[in-house]
């Protein structure tokens, strides 16, 4: 049976996926918001670039990135609206693999010169020795919320630069990308900046945990387990 959902396409959404409506089929009778971004952009290359700077409402309700599209959903694509100026910030958090097109596509803009990307990948070998995978936990709400924070104060301290972060939750295999960082500038140098204060904060304080796996299957928390075992 068919899983598919209602889409409907608005103002300069419309333009660009050329029909103002149309039922897609999904893979799984939920798929999360990321996922159905990445269907549509399949369908609608034209599309595809702006749908990182799209809201989403499901049912008549706006939702934030982590939500999920079940079968049977009504799904409104919706550019930014006229008088007000497009999100400065972009949060996400997701358990499916990292896209830095769509993260360059969020930060991008005319007055934008320069985009700094920072990409931070898994590796094979920690303090504590080697590495099979990490697991990422988050406390989804309060990570948003935090990040959000982050993001909003630097674009304070680096006026007209836009940010944004994903960040993976879940089992990450080795060189999978755990956190994309973009951001853009009117100069490279602020750029370069904000960039790296984003991830030096995120990684501060952001309510994101990693576990780290040995390829023995022994595990530790980083910056927990690993620490008292330095203590004692």
């Amino acid at each position: 049976m068919p899983h598919d959902v209602h889409v409907h396409y608005f103002a300069a959404a419309r333009d660009l996926a050329g029909c103002s409506s149309q039922y897609v089929s999904l893979p799984a009778p939920d798929v999360s918001l990321t996922e159905l971004r990445h269907l549509l952009a399949d369908l609608h290359p034209r599309l595809a670039p702006f749908l990182p700077r799209m809201r989403f409402a499901i049912n008549d309700e706006l939702h934030a990135q982590a939500e999920r599209v079940r079968a049977g959903d009504e799904i409104a694509v919706l550019p930014p609206v006229a008088g007000g100026a497009a999100n400065s910030v972009h949060c996400v958090l997701q358990e499916a693999p990292l896209s830095v097109d769509a993260a360059i596509a969020h930060v991008s803009h005319p007055g934008a010169g320069g985009i700094a990307i920072f990409l931070g990948v898994v590796r094979d070998h920690a303090e504590q020795g080697s590495v099979s995978r990490l697991d990422y936990e988050a406390h989804e709400s309060l990570a948003l919320r935090e990040m959000t924070r982050i993001l909003n104060e630097l674009s304070r301290e680096y006026p007209a630069t836009r940010l944004s972060v994903q960040h993976r939750v879940g089992q990450l295999a080795i060189g999978d990308a755990a956190v994309v960082v973009a951001a853009s500038a009117p100069h490279r140098a602020e750029a370069f900046a904000a960039c790296r204060a984003a991830i030096d904060r995120i990684k501060e304080t952001v309510p994101i945990w990693k576990k780290e796996w040995a390829p023995d299957g022994s595990a530790l928390w980083v910056n927990l387990e690993g620490a008292a075992e330095e203590k004692t």
